[in-house]
């Protein structure tokens, strides 16, 4: 007899296909979202770079943070001999006009020293961005941050002249935050602009000493607010660091002149400037690293 063969199919699985994912990654286009929730997934970072960014300020100085105290107490000296004395301008409420004008200049100088920092913080922060992936808006942030330890000495030198001169704080000493978070919103807003022009036109940073320059003539530092005639003096609002000064002296020294309705104008412009250079710093991010 013969035996038939018969073949069976072979029952070995063969190994499942693996099934490719791609991922493609494509820059944003239009007028992007500021993802802002990616501010506090990098705290830990804008921690460092703040307290970076305090002690290069003032490393292999001699006088170190002194300076935070020497340049407004000086420019409050200037103006009182040119503008106090020989010009006889004085400041509301009998005010002493050494102390209404540092009162002035504290916040101003936070403004100022935030403003050009945040200014050139990208460009100063090139190798950074070349080499690992980061939101940023992280930079500028930190940059104006910094300045906040220059303002408490500023502040405390305030407190001294006022005890000095024998002036009580009033119950408005409680809007003092506010005026500060507006002042940190002014100089974030404009820095958030420039730092991003200075990246493609480096030009934009010698403008910003001439800006700063204008800005502070332009600002009731030396003279009080109250020489202009409503509605002149709401219009005037237009200048936010203007709200914030007239704030702090009202906040503080307890002038007759309260802000009023300038400092809604002042916040309004504040705000306009913040969200639109967050808005531009945003939609130009993608080149920052291939142009710095």
């Amino acid at each position: 007899m013969s035996a038939i063969g018969t073949t069976t199919p072979d029952t070995q699985a063969s190994p499942p296909i693996k099934e490719v994912v791609h991922t493609q990654i494509t820059p944003s286009r239009g007028w992007v979202s500021l993802q802002l929730n990616e501010l506090w997934k990098y705290r830990e970072l804008l921690y460092f770079l703040t307290w970076r960014d305090v002690k290069v300020r003032y490393k292999q100085t001699v006088l170190g943070a002194a300076w935070a105290i020497i340049q407004p107490f000086f420019t409050m000296i200037v103006f009182s001999l040119f503008f106090g004395q020989l010009a006889g301008i004085e400041a509301d409420g009998g005010v002493p006009y050494p102390v209404a004008t540092y009162t002035a200049l504290v916040p101003w100088t936070f403004f100022a020293n935030g403003l050009s920092q945040s200014s050139n913080s990208l460009v100063s922060s090139a190798n950074l961005l070349k080499k690992i992936y980061f939101p940023r808006l992280v930079i500028p942030v930190s940059s104006v941050i910094s300045g906040l330890v220059d303002f408490v000495l500023a502040f405390i030198v305030l407190m001294i002249m006022m005890l000095v001169y024998g002036i009580v704080p009033t119950i408005n000493i409680l809007f003092l935050p506010f005026f500060l978070l507006l002042a940190f919103t002014t100089a974030l807003g404009v820095g958030l602009w420039l730092s991003a022009m200075n990246v493609q036109f480096r030009d934009v940073r010698y403008t910003i000493p001439f800006l700063t320059q204008f800005w502070l003539f332009a600002t009731p530092i030396a003279y009080p607010s109250s020489l202009l005639d409503e509605p002149w003096r709401t219009i005037y609002g237009i200048n936010p660091m203007a709200g914030v000064v007239e704030g702090f002296r009202w906040a503080l020294l307890g002038t007759d002149t309260s802000p009023g309705p300038m400092i809604f104008v002042s916040l309004a412009t504040a705000i306009t400037l913040l969200v639109s250079g967050a808005f531009y710093f945003r939609r130009m991010e993608k080149t920052f690293a291939d142009v710095v």
